[in-house]
């Protein structure tokens, strides 16, 4: 099983797991060189603290105040974290994630089981989010 397996069955509660479009590589970079190559780009799992310092390396954003932009939009992410349908018609650039663990004190979808946090960013500019149960389709 890959990291970006056990990441997406909520057994690296840990980690982060950072997508980015092989255009987007093109431009910046700096991150292909962590990462496992997917069909539209590249994926990587890694502890949190080395994630958030990859993703701002790999995108220039810090990787929470990008997450908390992203929050104030719904969109569509992939359940395997490579690509989504960016609210704004764009193709999306990267995404950015991490898992939370069930909470049946939180509630709603917490109460249900781990969940999957995702937050993007198409190529139009906008940053977006999605978040689901883990084994949800």
């Amino acid at each position: 099983m890959s990291k970006l397996d056990e990441f997406l069955a909520g057994e690296r509660l840990d980690d982060v797991a950072l997508f980015l479009t092989h255009a987007f590589l093109d431009s910046e970079g700096k991150i292909a060189n962590y990462g496992e190559d997917v069909d539209d780009g590249v994926v990587l799992v890694v502890d949190g603290d080395k994630g958030r310092k990859l993703f701002a390396s790999g995108t220039g954003m810090d990787a929470m105040a990008f997450a908390r932009e992203a929050m104030d939009t719904d969109g569509e992410i992939a359940r395997d974290l490579g690509g989504g349908e960016a609210p704004d018609g764009g193709d999306v650039q990267f995404v950015f994630a991490f898992a939370e663990a069930q909470n049946e004190e939180v509630g709603g979808l917490y109460a249900e089981g781990d969940v999957i946090h995702a937050y993007a960013y198409s190529s139009e500019g906008t940053a977006f989010s999605d978040r689901w149960v883990v084994g949800d389709e």
